[in-house]
């Protein structure tokens, strides 16, 4: 097998080094003496035959110089940026993003993840990784180009699809315990498993995850949520107990209760697979987000009653009401993206209600009306929420579900309610009745509104504007104003 192994590391090396860069900080090494490696994550997925774009150069040495003086031999045009305070050095030519960085060795502190960091060896470098995986490194020296240094065992450990920190992973995840959340984020993306040592330690240390900023959480949890099977990520931080460090409405929702011989679903559980049904279909980072919280109001609304069982009633209110709370603890956008999966998680269980009886006209208006633009994407999420155990359930949605988007169609070409806009303004009714703002005008403007959303009248304006005489005769405006 390591023959095997051997061989599709080599020919993948040659894939992987064949591009000119390579070539020009080969020889830029040889002449400003250096000794420098390609490492982590590109080693990795070229030998995984996954395309990479990031290449991080390591150097005993000065990466800024050698970026330096690579910029200046490639052909065409190379960006620099110099990361002084850092020690590194960013050069940006044609599609590739490669930084340089001397070769170090690190210590911490306790309450920091933040590193000391000294000038080290290849080895120092490879020691401070966070997982064999990541440790490997291919050799650009001219006399040894190509080589794989592998101190690790990293690409047994790639073969056997296994997460490994390089030594004790105690020490690995107490002195930097973001890797943690990278281990469950690597393992989700490639579909690896955490080895036992390092499993157990992080169940250990996870509440070490309090150090971390929220935003540096929140890049490695959503790449996890962007993973195409999702529930693997969330299982692990579960199982991990990472998940409750930053996020306890998810960890609240685990479980089954019964009462009387009646249960209710595993909500945890549905989310997940929910999130995994979903995922073929979109790569939109904020509809995962909706379908991860659309259940999260279930915990506070859940009541038992002997005859009928247990009810949610109101979950997506109460949910839709902790979305803004649960952007802003983890500094997540607070602008459109948030008020987008408040929307969703609000509305998630309208089309579900419309499936279950005729669908009616005017409860389709209702829902272009309020979900706009994210019709679509509410749809997407509703249809994903179908999780039954029973297959004739499910088929019976899913018909219903293509009857509903047909309506949808039929109604948003015949009445253009989607993000309409009432024919006749606020303003326009002050000044034909010469009112100031004032109820009446809400009156007025609400009573147009639900016409034609009911299909009492069609949304143009004339049948508002003789719509809105008759209403404002019945709430005994002055005739005579509107002459």
């Amino acid at each position: 097998m390591s023959s095997i192994i051997d061989k599709l590391t080599y020919l993948n090396m040659n894939n992987c080094l064949n591009d000119t860069v390579f070539q020009v900080i080969s020889e830029s090494l040889e002449e400003l003496s250096l000794e420098g490696y390609v490492i982590g994550g590109y080693v990795r997925d070229c030998i995984l035959e996954r395309p990479s774009k990031d290449i991080d150069i390591v150097v005993v040495g000065s990466g800024i110089e050698l970026a330096r003086h690579t910029a200046r031999k490639l052909p065409g045009k190379a960006n620099v940026t110099v990361f002084k305070n850092f020690g590194t050095a960013q050069v940006v030519y044609k599609d590739m993003d490669i930084e340089f960085v001397g070769a170090r060795k690190e210590s911490y502190r306790q309450d920091s993840r933040k590193p000391i960091v000294e000038d080290g060896s290849l080895q120092d470098d490879q020691n401070r990784r966070d997982f064999t995986i990541n440790a490997m490194a291919y050799s650009l020296n001219n006399d040894t180009f190509g080589q794989l240094t592998d101190p690790f065992d990293g690409k047994a450990d790639l073969q056997n699809k296994i997460i490994r920190t390089p030594l004790d992973p105690d020490i690995t995840y107490s002195d930097d315990p973001l890797r943690m959340l990278r281990a469950v984020r690597f393992a989700t993306q490639l579909e690896f498993h955490i080895d036992k040592a390092s499993f157990e330690s992080i169940s250990r240390n996870s509440e070490r995850l309090q150090i971390i900023s929220e935003e540096r959480i929140m890049d490695e949890f959503n790449k996890i949520l962007l993973a195409p099977k999702p529930s693997y990520g969330l299982f692990l931080l579960d199982r991990t107990n990472l998940l409750k460090q930053f996020l306890p409405e998810m960890a609240a929702m685990k479980g089954v209760e019964s009462v009387e011989g009646k249960k209710h679903k595993d909500n945890f559980i549905h989310t997940a697979m929910v999130l995994d049904r979903l995922a073929p279909h979109t790569d939109n980072l904020w509809l995962r987000w909706a379908a991860l919280l659309h259940d999260i109001g279930k915990p506070g609304t859940k009541k038992f009653f002997p005859d009928h069982g247990w009810t949610f009633h109101g979950h997506e209110v109460v949910g839709a009401r902790m979305v803004p709370g649960i952007f802003k603890r983890l500094k997540l956008p607070l602008g459109q993206p948030m008020k987008y999966v408040q929307k969703l998680v609000a509305l998630h269980l309208r089309p579900i209600a419309l499936v279950k009886e005729e669908v009616s006209d005017s409860a389709v208006r209702r829902l272009l009306f309020e979900a706009g633009d994210d019709i679509d994407d509410l749809m997407t999420l509703c249809e994903a929420d179908i999780t039954s155990a029973i297959d004739e359930k499910v088929k019976r949605y899913t018909r219903n579900f293509k009857k509903v988007r047909q309506k949808l169609i039929e109604i948003e070409e015949k009445d253009a309610i989607r993000n309409f806009q009432p024919p006749i303004r606020g303003a326009e009714i002050m000044e034909m009745f010469d009112l100031k703002p004032s109820r009446e005008v809400g009156i007025l403007k609400n009573a147009i509104k639900e016409a034609i959303l009911e299909g009492e009248i069609r949304n143009n304006y004339n049948e508002a504007y003789q719509y809105l005489l008759k209403k404002a005769d019945e709430i005994g405006l002055d005739k005579k104003v509107r002459q």
